[in-house]
């Protein structure tokens, strides 16, 4: 099979449709329940995507809106729902039909289309794309699993986080869809609450957010659409199927379960909030029928396994965790300490646990959102950390983490967004003591967009290396992390696109670092150098971290 270079793929996927003829298969009834109130132009504005995949198949999204940014939340779109035909094809031409049907997109659910499909062959690529009226969508590049006895080929895998619309331009995002990885993961972050003028950055932000700050269902969709209508975020979302899992900024900037960012500042509707943010969060996500809110509630921790090789383990850290202790930023906080408290709640972290101890993958991946090693950021005896991570949490991490080595998972990798920058290292059991052994690996992926273009520097100056000699690597560039996971080796290429305030920059790996099987902990095999007349000017000290990390409304 041949297959078009990668921007060609581009291009072509994302074409508008409407001019396109496919194959008739709706039913005539169905057929007959579009013919009134015809749409009148494009309604697949927003793009497509696929997500979760098994061995037999995945979800198929995509969301009808004549005019995304239509301040009702209801995209332009008639109070009707709509027939929509689906097809799944075998090769990129989209001229062999494997799986076809039809799907209802219904205004109470934002016109959306959720299709679950199945009875496909295992570890293969496909190819689809929706029809309403006359008008076809944008075709998607999506695949299987191997099969759950088998381990497939090479895994090229990608994860992001962090894409502040106001901030940057989604380069990250393009660059990332020509490379073509077998699955993307996001972190959380996708998109943020703010109204314009909120979040700034210095010398101001490039783009506006439309309409208030985010609190009703109207309000949320809108701003989906927003982030949705962006052709970089829609090459991506078409490219591969995604495993998607929100932070903080999908509801309010450092929530905790139905404690809100600043419950100073009385939140009376924060409950409705919650339920209207999750309403449009699946809405607008690739996501099976069991992430279906209820209420104030959604199922979003899920497991996924790619054949023998990987399972991958997502997890939802806010949904369920105790408040903060001492507040968000870096504190010296005794509440870090108590063994009651929990990030994942009791639940989740019981699955995850049975998860370990049932898992017979090579490698065992956590995605999840926020830093997992300590980062102490005082050189001296008191232990300065930042509360709204698992270092805010301690007890909690350590459960988690002794349930891995107690389980004898195999090869344990922590995914991780939310801080705006590049890391790596390796993961402890106590990290007071730096001499012993290492029992995992953390990968930690920069924003896409989020504090904009960001500035290189040489990653070894940056202290907190010195003050927590388990960490490896840092760099505070935009950008995101590319992965190939085979049975004896992880590598990951820390990728970077040096500005976002101006379009279409290109990218490029600024440090490599590999996972040796049964070896735990991260070894840098490629590091770009650093040119010397930046070296002093973009040094980081600790006060630009934390400002960088918590300077937010």
């Amino acid at each position: 099979m041949s297959y078009p270079n990668r921007r060609h793929f581009l291009v072509t996927g994302l074409a508008a449709g409407a001019a396109v003829t496919l194959p008739a298969i709706l039913p005539a009834t169905a057929a007959r329940a579009t013919s009134s109130g015809e749409l009148t132009t494009d309604p697949f504005t927003l793009g497509v995507a696929s997500g979760d995949p098994d061995h037999e198949g995945f979800v198929l999204w995509t969301r009808l809106a004549q005019q995304p940014l239509a301040e009702d939340g209801l995209g332009g779109m008639p109070q009707r729902p709509y027939t929509v035909q689906w097809q799944v094809y075998e090769d990129e031409r989209c001229r062999h039909v494997v799986r076809a049907g039809v799907s209802v997109a219904a205004p109470e659910w934002g016109h959306s289309v959720h299709v679950e499909v199945d009875r496909l062959r295992p570890g293969r690529e496909y190819w689809y794309r929706f029809r309403v009226g006359r008008y076809v969508s944008p075709v998607g590049r999506t695949r299987t699993a191997p099969h759950p006895l088998t381990y497939g080929g090479p895994l090229a895998m990608a994860f992001v986080s962090c894409a502040q619309y106001e901030h940057g331009y989604f380069t990250s995002y393009r660059r990332l869809a020509e490379d073509r990885p077998d699955i993307i993961l996001h972190l959380g972050d996708y998109q943020y609450e703010y109204t314009k003028d909120t979040y700034t950055i210095p010398g101001g932000n490039i783009r506006d957010h439309e309409g208030p700050e985010t609190e009703t269902l109207a309000n949320y969709r809108q701003r989906h659409a927003q982030y949705k209508a962006d052709p970089d975020l829609q090459a991506a979302h078409a490219a591969a199927p995604w495993l998607v899992v929100w932070d903080d900024h999908e509801l309010d900037n450092n929530w905790a379960d139905e404690v809100p960012e600043k419950p100073q500042n009385p939140q009376p509707n924060f409950l409705a909030r919650r339920e209207a943010a999750f309403r449009a969060y699946y809405e607008n996500m690739p996501l099976r029928r069991t992430s279906i809110p209820r209420g104030i509630d959604m199922q979003l921790y899920r497991r996924i396994r790619w054949g023998r090789l990987a399972t991958f383990h997502m997890l939802d850290t806010r949904q369920y965790r105790d408040d903060q202790g001492c507040g968000d930023g870096y504190r010296d906080c005794p509440a870090s300490v108590d063994p009651a408290r929990s990030i994942t709640g009791a639940e989740q972290e019981a699955w995850l646990l049975d998860g370990f101890r049932q898992s017979r993958a090579q490698w065992d991946i956590i995605g999840q959102q926020v830093f997992f090693a300590q980062r102490d950021n005082n050189d001296g005896p008191a232990k300065i950390t930042s509360q709204d991570a698992w270092d805010g949490y301690v007890a909690s991490r350590r459960r988690i983490t002794q349930g891995w080595v107690d389980a004898e998972v195999r090869n344990a990798v922590v995914l991780t967004g939310d801080v705006h920058a590049h890391w790596a290292g390796d993961l402890k059991l106590d990290y007071d003591d730096p001499t012993g052994p290492s029992v995992g690996s953390e990968l930690v992926t920069s924003s896409v967009s989020t504090t904009g273009d960001g500035a290189d520097s040489d990653p070894a100056a940056h202290p907190f290396l010195a003050i927590n000699p388990h960490l490896k690597f840092y760099n505070n560039q935009r950008g995101y992390v590319l992965t190939r996971i085979d049975k004896d080796l992880m590598s990951a290429d820390f990728k970077v696109v040096p500005r976002v305030q101006v379009p279409d920059a290109e990218s490029y790996t600024r440090a490599t670092f590999v996972m040796e099987d049964r070896v735990p902990g991260v070894r840098q095999t490629y590091l770009r150098p650093l040119d010397p007349a930046l070296r002093r000017a973009n040094e980081m000290t600790v006060e630009d971290t934390v400002r960088m990390e918590t300077e937010r409304p």
